[in-house]
């Protein structure tokens, strides 16, 4: 068990947003760790920083020194290719860690900003590390954290690789979904916060594309698209196109 840390003077608001009560804990953090261990994890992590729509949470170039959790919002990370094109590199909602890109260089490879006001919270990297040698399942934590990040690369590099426009477009809304159903969010309906134009340029896809793949599945009953909201009406289908890709 560590040996109590002592810890800053916190406010009634600080206490309710703590790591110990976040109801997003079990995204962020591993699960059983003890109330010394919590209270050590809540006494680094600043919590509740807010990030308004379009800025930018880090920037590439920026000396690494911390990781966030993304507490509210979404996110986008790109970079910019030397003719100044972007490249969506990411896309990061609620209870995402953020920010590995920059473990390996010590500075950020990509630029992260916000696709609508969002709150994150910032955990010191040098202490988390240092805390984690203390902590076992904290560090294997950020392993799993690590290995998911590679395994995320892998499933874009197949979409990229393998298959057709309809299918990447149909794996990405499966994606999402999935992932808003793990945060207790509807899994069938939901708003896309980023543009036509960030999902085309992440799927490797232009604007059209994926503006006439939508319309057609809209025609084909698969979904509904009222401007930026989703609503998977058949999603057997989705996934039949998917499965049907060429591994």
């Amino acid at each position: 068990m560590l040996s109590p840390i002592p810890v800053r003077e916190i406010g009634l608001k600080h206490l309710r947003q703590a790591c110990s009560s976040c109801s997003l804990r079990e995204l962020c953090l591993p699960l059983g760790l003890s109330p010394d261990e919590m209270h050590a994890v809540d006494a680094l992590v600043s919590q509740g920083k807010p990030i308004k729509r379009g800025e930018a949470l880090y920037r590439a170039g920026e000396p690494f020194r911390s990781l966030f959790a993304v507490r509210l919002g979404f996110f986008k990370t790109s970079v910019v290719s030397e003719d100044g094109r972007e490249q969506v590199t990411g896309f990061h909602m609620t209870g995402d860690l953020i920010g590995m890109d920059a473990v390996s260089t010590d500075f950020h490879t990509c630029d992260s900003i916000a696709l609508e006001d969002s709150e994150v919270c910032e955990l010191p990297f040098a202490d988390m590390e240092e805390l984690a040698r203390k902590i076992p399942s904290l560090q294997h934590h950020f392993y799993k954290v690590m290995s998911r990040e590679i395994v995320r690369d892998h499933g874009v590099m197949l979409l990229l690789g393998n298959m057709k426009a309809e299918e990447r477009i149909a794996a990405f809304l499966l994606n999402l979904s999935q992932r808003f159903a793990l945060r207790g969010y509807s899994s069938s309906s939901f708003h896309l916060r980023m543009t036509r134009e960030e999902i085309g340029s992440y799927l490797g896809l232009k604007l059209e594309t994926v503006s006439r793949t939508l319309s057609k599945f809209q025609d084909q009953g698969f979904i509904k698209v009222q401007n930026r909201l989703i609503e998977l009406i058949d999603q057997d289908a989705l996934r039949h196109l998917v499965s049907n890709c060429p591994g």
